[in-house]
């Protein structure tokens, strides 16, 4: 895939790997960079074009590499840079891209920066992140953390508090700050000297905090800091100092964001973003308590919001097209039924439903095979710093059951996405010969990469096709799209139409059969594109659907 087209990215399919849960290659029990050199060639075989790596930059691991200590080196967890040089290298050599993670909403506390910024408040380094005085012995304000409990942590060498916006290990860097913006963008730059093809930057809408840093209602800061006053102009400095004169493809994770938003971050005429990563689908069905309570939810709801996304960013942003990745749970558990009888049949219809649409699809690791959620027996098998801090926040002051809590970690938790990949029905499914860091899924002797292998009717074989016919065909790419039947409940129905051709998508999202007539007039013929049941026999008007089927046509007229 070339990259002197600016617009590369468009066509490409994007493949996460989480390398921590990917595969081990010294038996320590944690993946690495030689662990995904060995499986690029499965990757190859998949036929996914730009690889985005989670973070491997050095860093004491509080938050699992999302808090970097030094971003010019690798975590040695992971190996050495060679490895990493190699690992890119061997990318390139198989015509796939790297995407690089970068984390700059905040650094580690071990990083150089901070440890100099708090050794004294005359310290040069000082301004790179954000001290304020407290107030009556209190925090100056009442944010949160996202973490849970407060975002600001006192220190006794200078007696202020710095802002964490995650965990208190976390620290917030200073936007404001000109030499803070070069250093991030000196960072940037080292890496696409070495030869990256873009970046994927986690929370990036949270970089410009409203001057004053006001008070928040409830302890809520997001007003003040998601979306804030300078953030365009620091992603339009950034796209012009790293990424406009190399065709990068670059993406913005942004809680929160909306639709409006989206439209300023992703017009091509901006030069800011090219995509960016919303929320609102994933957070269907959260509770009371947000991501630690479950509430029923309807697939209108689900409909309502991606075909918003589909319909408003249709003609100048980029939609990006996801289930899961590292913070969500799997797609097949969440989404589709995880059950034995249909977790196949549902897991292709949930990839037929996304890569459909318009955008750049991406697949978290595993959810080629029908990866599902894992239930850990106890909050002790959890590693997530999420879960393990508002288990605490929660449970231990009596506000969640904790049983109720452990339900909703089973079905929004982040350690679900980070059980390690099951590669083969050996122990530990074929992620390490040491004790794996978090517990492997306990169905990796059914659900793993050889038995899918193996089996020309599997999940990965099917998630190829998808990619085969996205390569192939621009309507996958360049179609408009049209949601269809809105208000149904049960069936998630669109069509995708480029020049003269037509495309229906029907997605039966129930495991009752289903009864679908094709809205379209003066239709009468159709071709099969691609099916999750092998027997599907075109007849219309009226399509009859089984349990979880999913079928794509190519629509005519005589």
């Amino acid at each position: 895939m070339n990259r002197q087209n600016k617009d590369w990215w468009k066509s490409a399919v994007v493949y996460q790997v989480y390398p921590r849960s990917f595969q081990d290659s010294n038996g320590d029990g944690i993946g690495d960079l030689k662990g995904v050199i060995r499986r690029l060639d499965y990757l190859r075989t998949l036929g996914v074009d730009i690889i985005w790596l989670s973070p491997v930059y050095t860093s004491p691991n509080d938050d699992n590499g999302y808090d970097i200590s030094d971003y010019r080196g690798i975590m040695p967890e992971f190996g050495t840079m060679e490895d990493f040089d190699l690992l890119l290298q061997e990318i390139h050599n198989r015509d796939m891209k790297l995407v690089m993670d970068m984390v700059v909403n905040h650094t580690s506390d071990e990083h150089a920066w901070f440890q100099e910024a708090k050794s004294s408040k005359t310290s040069a380094f000082r301004d790179y992140y954000i001290w304020r005085k407290g107030k009556e012995g209190m925090p100056p304000n009442n944010w949160l953390s996202m973490f849970g409990g407060t975002a600001w942590e006192y220190d006794e060498t200078t007696e202020e508090y710095y802002l964490h916006l995650f965990g208190k290990k976390q620290p917030d860097l200073n936007w404001e700050n000109k030499k803070v913006r070069n250093e991030v963008y000196d960072i940037m730059k080292w890496w696409v000297n070495k030869g990256v093809d873009g970046f994927r930057m986690d929370v990036i809408n949270f970089i410009s905090k409203v001057p004053g840093l006001p008070e928040g209602i409830d302890g809520n800061g997001k007003p003040y800091y998601e979306n804030g006053p300078r953030i365009h102009e620091y992603l339009h400095e950034m796209n012009g100092e790293v990424a406009e004169n190399n065709c990068l493809v670059m993406i913005g994770e942004m809680p929160d964001v909306h639709t409006e938003d989206a439209l300023l971050y992703t017009d091509p005429n901006r030069n800011e973003l090219d995509m960016v990563f919303s929320f609102e689908h994933v957070e269907v069905g959260y509770g009371k308590y947000g991501k630690w309570s479950v509430r029923p939810w309807a697939l209108t709801e689900l409909k309502e919001i991606l075909g918003k996304w589909q319909d408003e960013l249709n003609e100048k942003g980029w939609n990006s097209l996801y289930w899961s990745n590292h913070d969500q749970p799997r797609a097949v558990s969440r989404f589709g039924d995880d059950r034995e009888q249909y977790r196949v049949i549902s897991a292709k219809m949930l990839a037929v439903c996304l890569h459909m649409m318009k955008g750049t699809p991406f697949i978290y690791q595993g959810e080629e095979l029908g990866m599902t959620n894992t239930r850990f027996a106890s909050i002790h098998d959890h590693r997530d710093i999420e879960i393990l801090t508002e288990y605490k926040e929660y449970c231990k002051q009596g506000i969640i059951p904790e049983d109720e809590f452990m339900n909703a970690a089973y079905e929004h938790g982040r350690d679900n996405a980070r059980v390690p990949v099951a590669w083969d029905d050996t122990a530990n499914g074929g992620f390490t010969d040491g004790e794996p860091w978090i517990k492997v899924s306990g169905q990796y002797k059914t659900i793993n990469a050889r038995n899918n292998l193996e089996d020309p009717g599997s999940v990965f074989y099917f998630y190829k096709k998808l990619i085969e016919l996205r390569h192939h065909e621009k309507i996958m790419v360049h179609g408009d799209f049209r949601m269809l039947c809105r208000e149904d409940e049960d069936i998630f129905a669109y069509t995708r139409r480029l020049d003269k051709k037509i495309w229906l998508i029907v997605c039966n999202f129930t495991c009752k059969s289903k009864r679908f007539t094709v809205p379209l007039e003066h239709i009468n013929e159709a071709r099969l594109i691609i099916a999750n049941y092998t027997d599907f026999k075109v007849q219309l008007p009226e399509i009859k659907l089984r349990p979880y089927e999913t079928v794509v046509l190519e629509m005519h007229n005589n």
